[in-house]
């Protein structure tokens, strides 16, 4: 019976070890991303940066707008030769 006890809390034992690693890599993990949100809001913060961003955003948007304008103009010159 003792030898049964034994085992058993020698299981435990490794079982919260185990637990306790896990629990410091989701810690670790929880801190670093944690930093990596403030550093990025910090360099988001910036007018600079911001500008940067907008300005590719907006970029991003007109060069969409005109692959679109293209595809519509083609089909406007599929359909006419088609008549």
């Amino acid at each position: 019976m003792a030898g049964f006890f034994k085992k058993a809390f020698q299981d435990m034992k490794q079982s919260a070890k185990a637990q306790h690693e896990v629990d410091k890599a989701n810690f670790a993990a929880a801190r670093a991303e944690s930093k990596a949100h403030w550093e990025e809001a910090k360099a988001n913060s910036n007018p600079e940066n911001r500008k940067e961003r907008m300005q590719a955003k907006r970029d991003a948007q007109i060069a969409e707008a005109n692959q679109r304008k293209a595809a519509a103009e083609a089909r406007i010159d599929n359909a006419k030769r088609k008549q």
